[in-house]
């Protein structure tokens, strides 16, 4: 048997106040795609104050959109329907086809009856109409 068995008590850990700190929250990088510079800005306030998201970069076409993920590899895609070029749906299948491991939220100002379906045929996470969209758009999009 130990003489100093349960006489002493666990070392103490002491830590430095830095390392008490919170941990910082995962960041989600967001490729804003539309248009239309009005509704890129709004989608840029909207991330900018979502805590753990940040604006990886923007785009107006469907052809710089799958440039943009090309080169940035964001975690989100925000993309607009109606775009110059190709449209919004046909930049998600060829994004998602490429191998792209980013996760795209269709948006559009036109009613989810007319779109959701073929978003969500074309690979697309989910869709929101612009008029609904916001900071828990963004949080949705990464839990589903």
């Amino acid at each position: 048997m130990n003489p100093h068995a349960g006489r002493f008590a666990p070392p103490r850990t002491v830590r430095h106040p830095e390392a008490m700190a919170p941990l910082p929250v995962p960041t989600n990088r967001v490729v804003i795609v539309d248009d239309q510079a009005a509704f890129r800005s709004a989608a840029r306030l909207v991330v900018d104050m979502s805590d753990g998201f940040e604006v990886a970069g923007e785009a107006e076409t469907g052809e710089d959109a799958v440039e943009a993920v090309t080169e940035l590899d964001p975690d989100l895609v925000l993309m607009d329907v109606n775009l110059p070029g190709i449209d919004g749906l046909e930049a998600t299948r060829r994004i998602l086809a490429s191998g792209s491991r980013a996760r795209i939220l269709v948006l559009s100002t036109y009613s989810a009856g007319d779109y959701e379906a073929a978003a969500l045929r074309a690979g697309a996470i989910g869709f929101v109409a612009k008029d609904h969209f916001g900071p828990d758009s963004l949080e949705a999009a990464v839990t589903v």
